[in-house]
Formats: structure tokens, sequence, C-alpha cells
């Protein structure tokens, strides 16, 4: 019996549309964590620390929000900073941490302007910019790491060094790191340029997707939902809306209630906890005695890192594919160029 691989894409379409070759960057995802990881600088410890900022904006902010949740059971309180503003508690036992792939993020370089001026300690990555001048300037502990392509394609050349480099700090194991690159290993081979038919499940959420994505995750799992609204909108060139499922049930539930364009995605963890089971499990009855249409994605097992870094994985991918579907490309993001050239 011959079967027949039907292509959802063909590589002429990726390279006509995507003019710079995202998705070659993706293809590479993997090697480039491991070797982000293996050759990244030294490590630094930071004592007595029972605070950590993470400033950060877009796909910068994404790695605060993962380390958010890597630290989520440790006894150290985590602040997430999409802004200007340093929070108030901020003192000689908070470590701050400054990222900004380009280096010349306005709001970052207000919160490393303005730690410089606080007693207390304080680290800054870039791929160069006015940060790295900044930090040489005032002698703050600075490390220089390669941007990929754009800031958002850079994510795991950046998360994977800094893991590196603030692993003291971290209650992670070394066999967390690997685990999550060979689960990315795994994915690629089913979702990058080099499966472009049926079995590619980038594809074929992308191409269900046909409205605005309203997104629910559990706790833990934020980070992911949060960087696939952003992947839509800066890729895919689409609107995108992420909830929390538990709190989706004390309001946006309720919305529901009226015939809607809005299309729900459930990411779902490996091993929600149980009451969060129960509430996906009541979500999906609710949706299936109202005739809605949903989909489900399911983390991997194992620890945080690899359930997150392979969510994001697959659908930076899916924004990617929904891109070319649409005869978008994903590189350009005018209105952001907009916003800088006006602020």
């Amino acid at each position: 019996m011959i079967y027949l691989i039907i292509l959802m894409l063909e590589k002429t379409q990726l390279d006509k549309y995507d003019t710079k070759k995202m998705y070659q960057v993706y293809d590479r995802w993997p090697e480039i964590a491991k070797n982000a990881y293996d050759n990244s600088h030294n490590q630094i410890d930071f004592d007595g620390i029972n605070h950590i900022v993470f400033a950060g904006m877009g796909g910068s902010g994404t790695i605060g929000d993962i380390f958010a949740a890597i630290l989520s059971k440790t006894n150290i309180h985590v602040t997430i900073v999409k802004g200007y503003r340093l929070p108030k508690t901020v003192d000689v036992k908070t470590l701050v941490i400054s990222t900004s792939v380009s280096g010349n993020t306005k709001e970052t370089l207000t919160i490393l302007e303005s730690s410089i001026k606080i007693n207390c300690k304080k680290i800054a990555f870039s791929s160069g910019g006015e940060m790295e001048k900044i930090c040489m300037e005032n002698n703050v502990e600075f490390r220089k790491i390669e941007k990929n392509h754009s800031p958002r394609a850079s994510l795991v050349n950046f998360l994977y060094s800094i893991l590196f480099i603030l692993k003291p700090l971290l209650p992670i194991k070394e066999d967390d790191i690997h685990e999550s690159i060979k689960e990315m290993i795994t994915l690629r081979d089913l979702i990058s340029s080099e499966n472009l038919n049926e079995k590619n499940t980038a594809i074929n959420l992308a191409k269900w997707i046909t409205g605005v994505s309203l997104i629910y995750h559990p706790f833990g799992l934020q980070a992911a939902a949060v960087r696939f609204k952003n992947s839509l909108q800066e890729n895919s060139k689409i609107h995108g809306i992420s909830e929390d499922v538990i709190e989706a049930c004390h309001n946006g539930i309720v919305a529901w209630e009226n015939n809607s364009k809005i299309i729900p995605i459930l990411i779902q963890g490996a091993n929600d906890d149980e009451k969060t089971k129960e509430r996906w499990k009541i979500i999906k009855e609710y949706f299936n005695l109202k005739s809605i249409e949903y989909k489900e994605i399911y983390s991997v097992e194992g620890a945080i890192l690899s359930k997150l870094i392979n969510l994001i994985y697959f659908f930076d991918f899916t924004s990617i594919y929904k891109a070319i579907l649409s005869k978008t490309d994903p590189s350009p993001v005018k209105s952001i160029d907009f916003i800088k050239s006006r602020s």
C-alpha cells in the first residue's frame, strides 16, 4: 500500500512571504539553546536575595515570565516589570535583572537607570546598544548575548544563556535543562519546515485559527499563553487574547452566552492541579453544550522549563505558519517602529 503525504505548505511559500527567513532560525532553536547553555558567560551568584525584579518588554519580557514560573515554588518574591517603574519594595536584598535584546528598549533602560540610583543588586543582558554603554559607565554587571534575527526569535539564545549565568540562584537541575532541549528536538522533527505536511500540528492549528484566539491557560503556564498572544500579534498580524482559566470562570465565561467569532484555545498542563483539571472538564462540557468549537493543546511531561519552552516553540511556529498562510511577512513590525519613532 502506498501512503501519500499531503503538503500543507511549500518551501517556496515560506521563502516568498518570510523574506527574512525567520522560520530558519526556529528550525535551529534546539541547537541554539544547547550552544547558548554550553558556551555561556561565567556564572554569578548574588547572596542574600529574597526579591528578584525582571524588567523587559516583548520577547525580553517573556524571559521574565518564564523565570517567574521557575521560581514560583521558592521563597524568593518575583516581580515582573513591563514598563517604566520599579516597585518601591526594591532594597538591598533585591536583584534587578534588566533584559533588552536590542539594548535600546526605553522602558527597560529607564528601569536600569532607576536601579543604579538604589542600593540593590543588579545585572543586565543585551546584544549591546545603550544598555551596554550604561552598564560600563556605572560598573553594573553586564553580559552581552548575540541576537538571532529579531528579539522574539532570540528567545532561546537569551533564555538558555541567562539560565546558565544565574544557575546558582535557580531551583533548576542540570537534567531539567537537557530534558527541555531534548523535548525541543523531538518537537522540531514534527513541526519544522522540513515537515510541511498534514502531520505538522503547528500548521494544522494555524489553518484552524480563523478569527481572534482566546487562549485559556492554568497557573504556571501563563508565560506560554502570553507569548502565543504576542506571537500572533507580531508574526501573524492578528489579534489574540489570553486569560487564566480559573479567573475566566468568574467573568469571561459569561461572554460565551452570545454568539461570537472568538475561538477558544485551551492550554493544559500535563499534570495540572486537580482543581484545575476539574475546571477544564466543566468548561469543555459547557463549550460542548453550546456547540462552541475549541482546540486543546497539552504540554509535555517533565519540569516547568520543558513545559513552557516546548509550548512556546510550538506556538511560535504556529504564528509563523499562520502568517505564511495569510500571505503575510512575519518579520516586519511597522506599528512598533511607528510607536518607537514617536516615543
